[in-house]
């Protein structure tokens, strides 16, 4: 089968198109043949080894598929079943054998590409503002690169839980998609002081929760604009990883609460996976949750989809597609 195979770490160019054998489910496990895989930042954190990975892997954790085979025991599903799964590393590729208690059914009327698109990114944002800190309605959030993947997914779903969403962004164009996803407020972080600007529209108060992908350039201001006893959540480190943090400044700022979740540990639960997977698909299926899927290509075209998501010039989703 034809694989991208990371033998080396470091930049785009160590994705490498080659030939695989076709790897053989065991038990508890099913074989996917893979007709669509999402690409994340995560892969890149794994490609340059900022979360390691043993050498040599095929990348990527998201995809969409058809069941080719079970191994001994697997009954929840079958072959030709559709289905999506997240978390498992191996998705560039024709073939993966994934645990099959991850996998999850693709509704008929929702198609692959879309599964594909929402198994990592909108589930993340799913658990994010449902199990992390689920947000209430009347609360005042703000949401970091509001008009990226995870984002603008985190600006719905604060929305359909009935919050007032504050975005920051770097331009008037991610202005306007942060505004479109239902922002109620975009801060434009190049030009004012989101910190200040958040005080000035929660009238002094500050918000009840940070979600923020930026990491060490938008640390400091994220806490100052925490309401008393307000919630912190990095989930991403695109500006780099904070470093010489004093955990007592969480007392001083106000009892604040800080966590770095990772999506994979939710991926753990079955149980929790199956039940958050098709609350998005039917968030989808009713029009209440928009992905945009912004471009597809080709698998032997990793490398330049690797350097289009490291741009941060895109604002939907990338996808790959094996077949």
């Amino acid at each position: 089968m034809q694989a991208i195979q990371i033998t080396k770490l470091g930049g785009p160019e160590t994705l490498l198109l080659t030939e695989l054998a076709r790897p053989e489910p065991k038990a508890g496990e099913a074989l996917v043949r893979i007709k669509v895989a999402g690409v994340n930042y995560v892969d890149t954190y794994h490609r340059t080894g900022l979360y390691p990975v043993e050498l040599p892997f095929v990348p990527g954790v998201e995809a969409a598929g058809v069941v080719e085979a079970v191994g001994e025991g697997v009954t929840a599903v079958k072959p030709g079943d559709r289905v999506a799964y997240a978390g498992q590393i191996g998705s560039y590729a024709g073939y993966a054998v994934v645990p099959a208690a991850r996998l999850v059914a693709i509704p008929p009327e929702l198609d692959d590409q879309l599964a594909a698109a929402a198994m990592l990114q909108a589930l993340t944002a799913y658990l994010f503002s449902h199990v992390t800190y689920p947000v209430q309605a009347g609360e005042n959030v703000l949401i970091h690169a509001a008009a990226g993947g995870v984002g603008q997914l985190l600006v719905q779903f604060a929305k359909l839980r009935g919050a007032r969403v504050i975005g920051t962004v770097s331009s008037e164009k991610k202005a306007e998609q942060a505004l479109a996803a239902g922002a109620d407020d975009v801060i434009i972080y190049t030009r004012q002081n989101f910190t200040q600007e958040v005080r000035r529209l929660t009238d002094g108060e500050g918000v009840a929760v940070v979600y923020d992908s930026v990491g060490k350039d938008t640390f400091e201001g994220s806490l100052d604009s925490l309401k008393q006893r307000g919630h912190m959540v990095i989930y991403g480190w695109s500006s780099g990883q904070i470093t010489n943090f004093n955990p007592a400044v969480l007392n001083t700022k106000g009892s604040l609460y800080l966590t770095t979740p990772g999506v994979f540990n939710f991926l753990k639960d079955p149980a929790l996976t199956q039940e958050s997977a098709q609350q998005v698909f039917k968030a989808i299926n009713s029009g209440q949750l928009k992905l945009k899927i912004e471009r597809t290509y080709p698998l032997s075209e990793a490398a330049q989809a690797h350097r289009d998501l490291e741009s941060r010039a895109t604002a939907g989703k990338l996808l790959l597609l094996p077949e």
